[in-house]
């Protein structure tokens, strides 16, 4: 099933990568990505995409299968923000800036009830590993269930009722369990972008929410075990070990799922200023 939405506001927007003749691929050398809080129409992404193409020179395809794969996940990721929020930004924007929501305690939980069961889901892809390289992404240090179930409980502590999952964590949930099994590349860029978001824009996110429901608390769901820095470090060296031995068409195929990606997980964002 689709994201309900690829047009309103969310947490990440769409637009797939850009692509050229003769597979040659624009230059994805950029920082890290963080996490946009606005969508664009699918038509305007491709007329975006078509721009780029023909005004940029596309480095010689030697020189491309020498990049690192997870540069070209996070380049696809950064030209997705608005042009606010990130130098490479190529959207503008459409919804207000994070400073401005007015969130609410409900919104949230619904936001944290879906987040656990997206990365429980995560999780459990990984540890079954039906595609053998899989397993290379077990006990990275970025799982957060656990940490999450430990947020709920201090949530129902307070008194709060915590309710089962809503549709668009159910959705996302189901879409990665179907992908994981028929489509491999594509269930990495889902892998990538989840986690990734939560460390880079997520944090800021739920750091903004803390000071305007929570009296400032941070959640488990923002702490991290270790050092963050080299955990991510990590994982990218796993991705481009695992990505060497894809062709250029299942690269490219990865990193066309980014725009689903960021569409499903705006969804859930989606709960925190509705």
């Amino acid at each position: 099933m689709a994201p309900a939405s690829l047009s309103a506001p969310h947490a990440l927007s769409l637009l797939a990568p850009p692509r050229v003749a003769s597979g040659r691929r624009r230059s994805l050398s950029v920082p890290v990505a963080v996490w946009p809080v606005t969508g664009v129409s699918v038509a305007a992404g491709r007329r975006l995409v078509a721009a780029a193409a023909a005004t940029e020179m596309a480095p010689a395809a030697s020189e491309e299968e020498g990049k690192a794969f997870v540069e070209e996940m996070r380049a696809v990721a950064m030209r997705l923000h608005t042009k606010d929020q990130a130098r490479e930004g190529e959207k503008e924007p459409q919804a207000p800036p994070v400073a401005k929501w007015e969130p609410s305690v409900e919104g949230y939980l619904r936001f944290l009830v879906d987040s656990r069961l997206v990365f429980q889901t995560l999780e459990d892809i990984v540890d079954r590993a039906a595609v053998p390289w899989y397993a290379e992404f077990r006990n990275t240090g970025l799982e957060r269930s656990e940490a999450l179930k430990k947020d709920l409980e201090w949530f129902r502590q307070q008194g709060h009722t915590i309710r089962e999952p809503s549709a668009p964590g159910t959705t996302y949930a189901s879409y990665l369990e179907e992908l994981s099994e028929r489509d491999p590349q594509a269930f990495i860029c889902h892998f990538y972008n989840v986690y990734f978001a939560h460390t880079a824009g997520g944090r800021m996110i739920g750091k903004k929410v803390a000071e305007k429901i929570l009296n400032k608390k941070e959640l488990e769901f923002y702490k991290w075990e270790g050092n963050l820095s080299q955990l991510l470090q990590n994982v990218r060296n796993k991705l481009n070990q695992v990505a060497s031995s894809w062709s250029r068409q299942e690269k490219d195929h990865c990193l066309e799922e980014t725009e689903k990606s960021f569409a499903y997980s705006g969804d859930l964002l989606r709960h925190i200023f509705t």
